[in-house]
This record gives structure tokens, C-alpha cells and sequence, in this order.
């Protein structure tokens, strides 16, 4: 099923059972993908719509989840445990529509595969192996993580 179909299954289940929290957390969600598609519509000749890939879903859940786990410490840090309780919620929501992350020998072998695809030898080509990586990645890993291990990857790798 598609990810905003599920989305509005989800919706609408949560409805149905009085899981407001929920249903919350989705609203947002469908509305930050709305103006995604908004955004992206300018792009696009009169009279098309846009709609958003998969890929694109998957980045907007991805970037949600992170501010959230970005904001978790602040709201620690300013005695807040109501909203950080809050935001660990939504994540675990958010995380939910997320696929499940790669395990350390998956990506490890993703990072290998893309360094070998890219051709890449040296830290000034770095860039060249996050753009293979990203879209195979995208809401399966942290891509501050993965560009910390490409950057160990490659200024291991012999010259």
C-alpha cells in the first residue's frame, strides 16, 4: 500500500478508536506533505497536480522524526518533561510509518557498494558516494551517521 494511503487508513482508524494523539500526529504529517506538494507544484505545467514519491514521503516523515528528536533535549534542558514526553511520542507514531532501519552489516555493506559504485578513492569525492547513498537510505538510517562512515571509509581506503 502507498505510504499517504496508509497515512489515511491510519487516520482514520485512529478516529474510529478516539486515538486523538494519533490522529494528531497524522494530520500534521498529511498537511506537511500537502504544502510539499504545493512547493513543488510551480514546477509543473497549468492544470497538473503534483504528487509526492514515495522517496519524497519517506524524506518529509524522516526530517519530522528528526526535529522531534532534535527538540527532545531542549525541552529537557528547560525542565519541559510534558513536551518532551509528548515528542517521544510522536516520534514512536512518526518511526511507525518509517521501513525498518538497516542493521550495521546492511549498511555497512550499502556504504561498501556505494563507494564502489561511485568509484570513489579519496574525501574529495565524498559527495559523489552520499548521492548514491541517499535515496537507498532515505528513512532507513541516519544520514549524519552513514556520512560520518563514509568519511571514515574513505580516508581509510589505500590511495
Amino acid at each position: 500500500m502507498e505510504l499517504q494511503q496508509r497515512l489515511i487508513e491510519e487516520m482514520k482508524e485512529g478516529m474510529k478508536s478516539g486515538d486523538t494523539e494519533r490522529v494528531g500526529v497524522i494530520r500534521m504529517l498529511r498537511s506537511t506533505l500537502k504544502n510539499k506538494e504545493i512547493e513543488k507544484r510551480p514546477s509543473l505545467s497549468e492544470g497538473t497536480t503534483a504528487t509526492l514519491t514515495e522517496e519524497e514521503v519517506l524524506q518529509v516523515i524522516s526530517a519530522a522524526v528528526k526535529q522531534r528528536n532534535e527538540s527532545i533535549p531542549l525541552f529537557e534542558k528547560a525542565g519541559r518533561s510534558d513536551l518532551v514526553d509528548k515528542e517521544k511520542r510522536e516520534v514512536v507514531i512518526l518511526e511507525s510509518f518509517l521501513p525498518h532501519p538497516f542493521s550495521e552489516p546492511e549498511l555497512n555493506a550499502k556504504i561498501a557498494e556505494a563507494i564502489t559504485e561511485s568509484g570513489a578513492t579519496t574525501l574529495q569525492q565524498m559527495g559523489e558516494v552520499m548521492k548514491v547513498l541517499k535515496p537507498r537510505l532515505v528513512g532507513r538510517a541516519d544520514m549524519q551517521k552513514v556520512s560520518m562512515r563514509v568519511r571514515t571509509c574513505l580516508t581509510e581506503t589505500p590511495q
